[in-house]
């Protein structure tokens, strides 16, 4: 299998698999009504996404997972996993469970996404921007996907997101198993240790690194998650509070968060011919030393 054919069999298997990181968040409105959540309680069905995210990565990093295992057979069991927490969201009947779910998808997920892109880099040498770049764009297609399943369907089905969010992360899972192995440029990581810790934080290039993605996260997933409620609010506003606003909502917050899946295209293509850190910084310049 050659490189190219490689990358559109992982980006697709991408987009799939993360369908249920922002499956809840679709049906936020539903289930507030649904389990009588406070604000508070709706805003911890994304919260705790990111929370077992966090956790899943680091104990990922620390048993160093995706070098012990093959990073497709992480990336298929861990797809897995996240689809029968989605499904445990549709079958439970109140929010404790539901976060418990939520934390559980939240893990699972973090052994989906970098993984994944592991498994890329592996394959690309040259043109491994333009690579980490289409997958990141399949893979932000894919969280905004239950969105666009949520628009098609009334706000009573919302058992029918968390499903098509399961039953595609499952076919990811199984369609990146068609890679044949982790690329002719897999490199294993060093063993994970603390005692590099005050190192790596004392390096300058590393700590503005770390920070600059700390805040770029803060804010998209902060915009991500609001949108649907932003645009429902506005078109009360404008339509009247008993007005049905919510399959609108959700195919706005679709289309902008699936915009994105263009700029990660744009970023990744002139990441190779900038570079990485002027690409993130500069876009609009039309050249520049590696």
């Amino acid at each position: 299998m050659n490189p190219r054919r490689v990358l559109a069999v992982l980006a697709t298997a991408e987009l799939l698999a993360m369908a249920p990181w922002f499956s809840a968040s679709a049906v936020a409105p539903t289930l507030a009504r649904v389990w009588q959540l406070s604000s508070l309680g709706t805003s911890w069905l994304t919260i705790s996404v990111q929370l077992g995210f966090v956790a899943g990565a680091l104990v990922s990093a620390i048993f160093t997972l995706a070098d012990r295992l093959s990073a497709r057979r992480l990336v298929a069991g861990a797809a897995a996993l996240a689809a029968a927490a989605t499904l445990g969201v549709a079958a439970s009947t109140g929010i404790g469970a539901g976060i418990v779910c939520r934390l559980l998808t939240g893990a699972a997920l973090a052994g989906v996404y970098p993984p994944g892109m592991k498994i890329a880099a592996g394959w690309f040498k040259e043109g491994r921007g333009l690579a980490i770049g289409i997958l990141v764009g399949a893979l932000t297609l894919g969280s905004a996907s239950p969105h666009l399943v949520r628009w098609a369907v009334s706000p009573a089905a919302w058992r029918v997101v968390m499903v098509v969010a399961a039953v595609s992360a499952i076919a990811g899972g199984l369609l990146v198993l068609l890679v044949p192995n982790d690329g002719p440029f897999a490199a294993p990581s060093p063993p994970f240790s603390l005692a590099a810790a005050p190192r790596i934080l004392r390096d300058r290039a590393v700590a503005l690194a770390n920070l600059g993605y700390l805040g770029h996260m803060w804010e998209l997933y902060a915009m991500w998650t609001w949108m649907a409620v932003f645009v429902a609010a506005s078109e009360h506003a404008r339509r009247g509070a008993q007005a049905d606003v919510t399959g609108l909502a959700a195919l706005v917050t679709f289309a902008v968060v699936g915009s994105g899946a263009v700029g990660c295209w744009i970023g990744g293509k002139y990441a190779d011919r900038w570079g990485r850190t002027l690409a993130s910084w500069r876009p609009g310049i039309t050249s520049a030393r590696p």
